[in-house]
C-alpha cells in the first residue's frame, strides 16, 4: 500500500523506501524527502534537529538522533535481524510516520498542518 499522508504521498524516495530495501533513508542522505521526514519527526515528538541539517535537508547526526527516539519509542524494531532499534529509515519506520501523520492531519485543522509542512 502506498503512503498516505500530504507529507509524504507526492514524494518518490518515501514511496520507494516503503517498499524497497535498497532505498532505505541513511544518515548522509539529502534532499526533499530527507526534509519531508524531519518534518514529521519535529511534528510527533517534537525533535529537535539541528537547523544546519533543516536547511540543507541533511540526514546528519540530530536527525539519525531523532529517528533512532522515534524508533525506540514505538519499538520498531525488525526481529528478524535486529535486536534494537537503529537510525535508518526503512520500511517499517516510513510506514508508522506516515500512519501517525496520517492521524495528525484528520485531527489537526488542515491549515495549521499545510503551513506545518511548509505548503502555505
Amino acid at each position: 500500500m502506498a503512503l498516505q499522508s500530504r507529507l509524504f504521498k507526492d514524494d518518490k524516495k518515501l514511496q520507494e523506501c516503503l517498499i524497497r530495501d535498497s532505498a532505505h533513508v541513511t544518515p548522509g542522505s539529502s534532499g526533499d524527502h530527507v526534509s519531508r521526514i524531519q518534518t514529521a519527526l519535529a511534528l510527533l515528538d517534537d525533535a529537535r534537529i539541528e537547523q544546519s541539517e533543516t536547511l540543507t535537508k541533511k540526514y546528519g547526526p540530530s536527525t539519525a538522533n531523532a529517528v533512532l527516539s522515534y524508533k525506540q519509542r514505538r519499538k520498531i524494531i525488525n526481529f528478524s535481524y535486529q535486536t534494537r532499534a537503529d537510525n535508518i529509515v526503512g520500511k517499517m519506520t516510513i510506514a508508522a510516520l506516515d500512519k501517525e501523520v496520517v492521524k495528525l492531519e484528520r485531527t489537526s485543522p488542515v491549515k495549521d498542518i499545510e503551513c506545518q509542512f511548509g505548503q502555505q
